[in-house]
């Protein structure tokens, strides 16, 4: 474990933390941050897409305050881990399946670090997507949260056929490179002001997105490719008709999501057994961004869940 930068003048992230260099079993150089102190357990935390470790500093930080240890992550074509294209600011991946790669080389690290048990899942959107297809690959977790998971991408009603077969045709033509349609190299959170963005509520929490991203360049990813949306709309299909895997589990999603398909994320709940979802009234895309009532409203769910599956 070689150790990797770590911005912690843009995280609010607790002292103690290990920030690390791993290479994936298919070469591919990612950056985890762990911070192994809790009595309960360790959270393992897959983020969203174009997000990066100092972004959950604050929530690492209200974890350890609970009792529990985090390990978390940069997927791969992302913050300061490899990115595929010479576009660095291309969100891409070759195949969404690679992203199993990276939780791989996580659960390795928690484990070499001798991590507390037991281990928890908590995951964000394109988080959510990685997280579900884990638990099906038999991750070691006693219970898992997922975070306005993205289950299905929105996508307008009249657009979205046309967007299947753009992104299904682009890797023939050899354009799997490129933007998705209406996107580019800024990265969200740069160029959308606070006035009805997609992701909080609370301006305090979205001043410090636009902090961390203008103080240090080098995290921010801009759009999607074409070869990334092909990839995800595939495997979001492809999870939609599996079953529920057998572990407790809570949703959490905002009333005004705006992001993920939140049509998928109901089925898939009214499907899971021992899962829950929890509605929060007014919140956006990032819960665990969200106002201090809503913060609170999550944790306490998130908590309760952790500590009946000890």
């Amino acid at each position: 474990m070689q150790p990797a930068p770590f911005y912690s003048d843009v995280s609010n992230a607790p002292t103690g933390g290990k920030v690390f260099w791993r290479t994936t079993s298919d070469g591919v150089r990612i950056r985890l941050g762990a911070w192994t102190q809790g009595r309960k357990g360790t959270v393992l935390l897959f983020t969203g897409r174009t997000e990066f470790i100092e972004k959950y500093g604050g929530t690492v930080r209200d974890f350890a305050e609970l009792g529990y240890a985090t390990i978390t992550l940069d997927w791969r074509g992302q913050g300061l881990s490899d990115r595929a294209l010479k576009d660095r600011s291309t969100g891409h991946v070759h195949n969404f399946l690679d992203y199993q790669n990276d939780v791989a080389a996580l659960v390795t690290s928690a484990r070499e670090l001798n991590m507390p048990r037991p281990f928890f899942l908590l995951s964000h959107s394109m988080g959510g997507a990685i997280g579900l297809r884990a638990l099906h690959n038999g991750l070691d977790v006693r219970a898992a949260v997922f975070s306005a998971p993205m289950w299905g991408i929105l996508i307008s009603p009249m657009v979205r056929p046309f967007a299947k077969i753009l992104a299904a045709v682009s890797g023939v033509v050899g354009l799997r490179h490129l933007y998705a349609p209406g996107t580019g190299p800024k990265t969200y959170v740069d160029i959308a002001p606070y006035d009805d963005n997609l992701l909080t509520t609370d301006r305090e929490m979205y001043d410090m997105m636009q902090h961390q991203v203008r103080s240090h360049p080098d995290l921010a990813l801009g759009g999607p490719s074409l070869g990334w949306l092909h990839e995800a709309l595939s495997e979001t299909h492809k999870l939609s008709r599996m079953p529920s895997p057998d572990k407790p589990a809570i949703t959490f999603l905002g009333t005004n999501e705006r992001i993920v398909d939140t049509k998928s994320v109901v089925d898939r709940m009214q499907r899971w057994p021992n899962g829950r979802l929890d509605i929060i009234p007014g919140a956006e895309h990032e819960v665990l961004m969200e106002t201090p009532g809503t913060r609170a409203h999550v944790y306490k769910l998130t908590d309760a869940l952790f500590s009946e599956n000890t």
